[in-house]
């Protein structure tokens, strides 16, 4: 399990309306112990990009990066921290 320690959230621009609803990227910044298979000693980061449409939320793209040059971290999210980062999205996409 990891803590989102800051973040920042961005409206991705889709000046063409050729995607449906709105999108947002999250970049979080991640504390993670030192006993996690995902820990790295850069850091580690999260991407996420969320999604609110006619009612629906969700995430709909996430991945893992080193804190200090962004080298994709090939690891997926356990279905408990999927909740945790989902929720954390919805309460902060506005």
């Amino acid at each position: 399990m990891f803590k989102i320690t800051e973040f920042t959230v961005e409206t991705i621009a889709d000046p063409f309306k050729i995607l449906e609803g709105d999108r947002y990227e999250f970049i979080m910044d991640l504390e993670v112990e030192e006993d996690d298979e995902l820990f790295h000693e850069e850091g580690v980061i999260l991407r996420v990009i969320y999604v609110v449409d006619a009612g629906t939320e969700k995430i709909v793209k996430h991945e893992f990066q080193t804190g200090d040059v962004g080298k994709y971290i090939d690891f997926e999210m356990e279905d408990d921290e999927l909740e945790m980062v989902t929720a954390f999205c919805k309460a902060n996409f506005s």
